[in-house]
């Protein structure tokens, strides 16, 4: 286990700003549309970046994780997400279709297997897809992971982070009556599912800013900002209500009862100590099913990919299998 003594410098940054060399929409029917970018070199390394939430999606900071001579990356906003249509979709969207999705990708790409990059929620969706095709991932680089058991997502909305971000888990609350306290899920999903323009709006900001409120060590008004974009919140919340709400449509503990499938594929996983949204247990409960795995703890980080520490692990990573 490489621990912060090792990467306390944090030489690693993100490499320079890029434009994709090719843009598409893939049609994976029942109505969904994907938005995906090819960026770096063609030929060289292949790789999937997966982005977080549920209901993320992708930026132009993504691209700039991987070497761009030694690798040709694949992006993609998964269903409902950013560019792909329809937009903040959350019907016919579930894990077992992105995964669907992915294959459909690397078959367009004429990958015979790449390197499968996420973080969060983007962490999950890496396990489940790497566990149904074992044979298609050559490494796994995963970033603050989520395991989608009752455990962790009790900590994100019944009682755990609420208990270190106190003010921001009362706004949180505060927009939810009392009566409905006892299921905070199922009451933003119905108010984020309502008819009424401003109640959606209203619930997709509040559920945006809590995740967005967990994501570093300190504050980022930046960043907030960013999580309170009508644009981004919208389908931010409603998908990841939607997931919680069906338990990410997971059997419990499923990613650690399978993760002996892929005990054969080399992964590295870069974990923040001061993690709000995805305490360090879930990475290391991964790490003790699967021996062959570099966990990589940084103590002075969160979960966000942006903070110092995190970028440097996650590019000293791809770096590493890249042969650099």
């Amino acid at each position: 286990m490489m621990t912060p003594g090792n990467i306390r410098s944090y030489e690693r940054t993100l490499y320079p700003e890029i434009e994709p060399y090719e843009t598409g929409m893939l049609d994976v029917g029942e109505g969904h549309q994907i938005y995906y970018e090819r960026v770096g070199t063609p030929g060289a390394k292949p790789a999937v970046f997966l982005h977080g939430g549920p209901g993320g999606g992708m930026a132009p900071s993504h691209r700039r994780q991987w070497d761009p001579a030694l690798y040709d990356l694949l992006l993609l906003d998964q269903r409902g997400c950013g560019k792909s249509l329809p937009f903040a979709e959350i019907e016919h969207n579930d894990t077992w279709r992105i995964v669907a999705d992915l294959e459909r990708l690397r078959e367009m790409c004429g990958h015979e297997a790449w390197q499968v990059f996420g973080g969060s929620w983007g962490a999950t969706l890496a396990l489940a897809y790497a566990q149904t095709h074992t044979d298609r991932v050559t490494e796994l680089v995963l970033r603050g992971v989520f395991l989608a058991r009752q455990t962790e997502k009790d900590w994100l909305y019944v009682k755990g982070a609420s208990e270190i971000m106190a003010e921001q888990w009362d706004s949180f609350t505060g927009l939810i009556p009392e009566d409905e306290r006892g299921d905070l899920v199922k009451a933003y999903h119905d108010r984020l599912t309502s008819d009424d323009e401003a109640t959606r709006l209203a619930a997709a900001r509040e559920w945006s800013l809590w995740e967005g409120s967990v994501a570093t060590v300190l504050p980022n008004p930046e960043l907030l900002d960013d999580f309170a974009d009508p644009a981004k919140a919208v389908p931010f919340a409603r998908i990841c209500a939607r997931y919680f709400l069906n338990d990410f449509y997971l059997e419990e503990a499923q990613l650690l009862r399978d993760a002996h499938k892929i005990a054969h594929i080399p992964t590295i996983i870069v974990q923040g100590r001061h993690d709000i949204c995805c305490p360090p247990t879930s990475a290391w409960a991964l790490k003790k099913v699967l021996p062959q795995a570099e966990l990589w703890i940084v103590d002075d980080g969160g979960h966000a990919a942006s903070e110092p520490g995190i970028t440097d692990g996650l590019v000293r990573a791809t770096d590493k299998f890249a042969g650099k």
